[in-house]
């Protein structure tokens, strides 16, 4: 990845990371589902709104239909609401090291599926190091959650998986605009949810939250779903679904920083430790620093 590449894969980690704040804000008085329905709907709007404004047409996304509504399947529906259901019963910390295991399997998939993705020892290597560095920063969060049921671990798998198939389905968008395939993805997963919330809930107090739920909820689906995910898909463009996934391993480190400078909190050594371990990890799939310099006329 060039430098434009790793500065987007980590303002994508800082504003993922500051997600946490929105959910657990906002989760507290609206169901995990009907959060889903608010992010991609309100997300999705905006988005049409900026390229009625700014364009391209929308039409452009018209004929890749079918793939965005499986995009929306795999990046969005699936992921969001397995991990919905698997945090009711493990913790947050175990989580985020299922979480963090997208980079691998998506190395796995991409090794096994594509020509210009395969698998190296820089980035089997890096990645193991930054799932190492992730389980060791979350420390005792993590084994808060062992003790969870095993239908509720597999979720969590289960989330990282999809998206790990979702980049893999984001790859052959290449060449339509990111602003586009945002669009199309979260207008496809608005789609989706609205029968479902409706069916499970109804409509009875479906709006029923206060200002601070709905401030927090907005702030998720602008700035966490819409603008997060046009960074998202420059960089599937640009850097390949593999790099793309190693967000996964800067979430939880920008989640810790982010609770530091805002909430006050400190951090104890394992964490830093861990963070260390995630850097390294990701200073080792870049590979630059180790490798030697070429002797002169060689």
């Amino acid at each position: 990845m060039n430098a434009r590449d790793w500065a987007r894969l980590l303002l994508l980690g800082v504003i993922w990371g500051g997600s946490f704040f929105c959910v657990h804000i906002a989760v507290a008085e609206i169901a995990p589902l009907k959060l889903v329905l608010f992010r991609v709907l309100i997300a999705g709007a905006a988005l049409h709104l900026f390229l009625l404004l700014r364009g391209p047409s929308f039409r452009l996304a018209l004929p890749h239909a079918g793939i965005l509504f499986g995009l929306a399947v795999l990046n969005n529906v699936i992921p969001f609401s397995l991990i919905c259901l698997g945090q009711t019963e493990i913790g947050a910390g175990l989580a985020s090291v299922l979480n963090a295991t997208t980079p691998f399997w998506t190395l796995v998939i991409a090794n096994a599926f594509t020509s210009d993705e395969k698998l190296n020892w820089n980035k089997l290597a890096g990645i193991g190091l930054g799932i190492a560095g992730t389980a060791i920063m979350v420390g005792p969060g993590i084994v808060a959650g062992l003790g969870g049921p095993v239908w509720a671990k597999f979720a969590l798998v289960g989330a990282s998986l999809s998206y790990a198939l979702a980049l893999m389905v984001a790859r052959r968008l290449r060449g339509v605009p990111p602003t586009i395939i945002a669009t199309g993805q979260l207008t496809a997963s608005s789609i989706i949810m609205v029968p479902i919330v409706l069916a499970l809930y109804g409509t009875s107090g479906l709006f029923e939250a206060s200002a601070n739920a709905w401030l927090a909820t907005f702030g998720l689906a602008l700035v966490a779903t819409a603008f997060a995910y046009i960074l998202f898909f420059k960089l599937v463009a640009s850097a390949g679904a593999t790099n793309t996934s190693l967000v996964t391993l800067i979430v939880p480190a920008s989640a810790m920083l982010l609770s530091v400078s805002f909430l006050g909190e400190r951090l104890e050594p394992f964490e830093l430790g861990g963070m260390a371990l995630i850097a390294l990890g990701l200073i080792t799939i870049d590979g630059r620093l180790f490798r030697r310099r070429q002797p002169a006329g060689a």
